[in-house]
């Protein structure tokens, strides 16, 4: 049931990134231009995903436990080393150059895989060679 669960999450989320075109690259970049033709329309996206969340872990959060674990895997650890700091770099420079992150990238390899089929591949490289070699950064 777990897994059924997760799967129903995933196509949801996948609609929700189709619908608000998150995995069209050139309306990513647009939004990304602040000081050219600069396209507004997903910061109401992110809003959105906001406002979700905080509502979502309020909700979710009393419960004491998700439905299909013994407890909340939650983040403990507070501080700023180099891998976060390298990683927020690499994706923000890879969101920025491509218009594109893991989440649409997936999405949208279904939908045009000529174009996206590159960058999913230097992502699984990438993801690759973290698990590899994160650990000595």
């Amino acid at each position: 049931m777990k897994h059924l669960f997760a799967f129903v999450a995933g196509v949801i989320f996948s609609l929700g990134l189709i619908v608000s075109g998150m995995i069209n690259p050139a309306k990513v970049i647009g939004f990304l231009d602040l000081f050219g033709a600069w396209d507004a329309s997903l910061a109401f996206v992110m809003g959105g995903a906001v406002l979700v969340t905080f509502f979502g872990f309020r909700f979710v959060l009393p419960r004491g436990r998700p439905l299909f674990e013994a407890q909340f895997s939650l983040p403990t650890r507070q501080d700023i080393d180099m891998p976060l700091v390298l990683g927020a770099v690499l994706f923000g420079l890879g969101w920025g150059l491509v218009g594109l992150c893991p989440g649409p990238a997936l999405t949208g390899i279904v939908l045009a895989p000529a174009s996206i089929g590159l960058f999913v591949g230097a992502m699984l490289i990438g993801m690759a060679l973290a698990r590899r070699f994160g650990g000595k950064i």
